[in-house]
């Protein structure tokens, strides 16, 4: 049996030949479309080399076999890759999409969005996925002709709305975190309509990819058993269909069998429903995608229903373990204390920041000493902390 993969693109497709260009206009690759260029400047970015030490759930130094931001982002695109061949899709674009969707994430995970948010109460908050388009328009910085990695309109519509229209009845542009308002061409990304298809199925490969790899690093941190997952449905199924085929099989190798079922079933399940959604509305082209009243990529309701159960599992037995709860106390501590220090002595930071932050007024120096630790990865920001806080370190 062949794979079901169509041999050419989908009318739906986003076509690079037809990619509305760049913000600041350059010459055209002769080897490489707009898209595979776009995942070239992701990849040599100083933002995506330090996901490697970026929290998924565990802290970076809690162990080397834990996913960091860097291995999920990696796992993200292998999916996003596979669902958009299978679609018809630009895999390029996908692949781009998934491998920048986390360049705006803090050190410690979610505790550190929370930290920083919480910093930056005073001074409009902080969003992770502002974030992520704060640093591929402004904060890298390495080409001469431009700030940022000035990204295909496609590449910057889809890493800002993958997660749904920004702008609808009950929310204007002047509500969105201001990491979106500060890009001066944020409004020529159609806030009120969906992203294009690529940049849907890469939101949805994150989803696929972190709810299986948190059950593998889940059981390898001790954190629960495969016993408890047993009664959650699909779940259950999955790891009790592989232990009837094969009983004498070790924990380990049980494991990674049923996650590998699983992610093959959260595809299937993915490309069955989008199919189905392509028959319903009929879309003839990107424009089309965009304009339709759900989005065209989806998982099934059941599907939905089975992966909120895994969700709520997941929520108490191990991002609310007493573990990682000790690691998210530790890291928005850090945090805190850093940006306090920063904030009130930026003679403290590094030249190429304090020279900045020492003649801005309160609210640029908050949001420059918030990029400088959002850039951080958990190894350097704890080391800084203890540098900067701890006696010992002076002797």
């Amino acid at each position: 049996m062949t794979p079901d993969i169509p041999e050419k693109r989908a009318v739906f497709a986003t076509r690079w030949e037809e990619s509305r260009g760049r913000f600041i206009e350059e010459p055209h690759s002769a080897t490489r479309t707009p898209f595979q260029r776009d995942r070239d400047r992701i990849i040599h970015a100083s933002a995506f080399r330090r996901l490697k030490q970026k929290t998924q759930v565990f802290v970076a130094h809690e162990g080397d076999h834990y996913r960091t931001r860097l291995t999920h982002s990696l796992e993200v695109a292998q999916i996003a890759r596979s669902v958009a061949r299978t679609l018809g899709l630009d895999e390029d674009l996908a692949e781009a999409m998934a491998l920048a969707h986390d360049l705006g994430h803090p050190p410690f995970g979610h505790a550190g969005e929370d930290q920083l948010d919480e910093c930056m109460a005073e001074y409009e908050g902080f969003d992770h996925n502002a974030q992520t388009l704060r640093v591929v328009t402004r904060l890298e910085d390495r080409y001469p002709t431009f700030q940022g990695l000035n990204l295909t309109w496609e590449m910057l519509e889809g890493l800002v709305k993958h997660n749904g229209p920004l702008i609808t009845a009950d929310n204007s542009i002047q509500d969105l975190p201001v990491a979106f308002r500060d890009f001066p061409w944020l409004e020529e990304l159609e806030l009120d309509q969906f992203a294009g298809p690529e940049a849907q199925v890469a939101a949805l490969a994150d989803d696929i990819a972190y709810n299986n790899h948190d059950i593998d690093d889940g059981i390898a941190a001790r954190l629960f058993t495969i016993e408890d997952l047993l009664e959650l449905p699909l779940v259950g199924d999955i790891f009790r269909s592989v232990q009837d085929e094969y009983p004498a099989l070790g924990t380990k190798k049980t494991v990674g069998e049923a996650v590998r079922r699983l992610i093959g079933h959260w595809i299937n399940d993915l490309t069955t429903e989008t199919r189905r959604r392509v028959e319903k509305y009929k879309p003839q082209s990107v424009v089309d995608v965009r304009s339709m009243p759900e989005p065209l990529v989806a998982f099934s309701d059941e599907l939905e229903h089975d992966q909120r159960a895994l969700r709520a599992f997941l929520y108490e037995r191990m991002y609310k373990h007493y573990k990682v709860n000790r690691m998210r106390s530790q890291g928005k501590r850090i945090l805190s204390e850093l940006f306090e220090l920063f904030m009130a002595e930026p003679e403290t930071l590094p030249d190429v920041w304090r020279r900045d932050a020492e003649q801005s007024p309160p609210v640029r120096r908050a949001r420059l000493v918030c990029d400088y630790l959002a850039g951080m990865t958990d190894n350097y920001a704890i080391d800084l902390h203890r540098r900067l806080f701890s006696m010992e370190s002076m002797l």
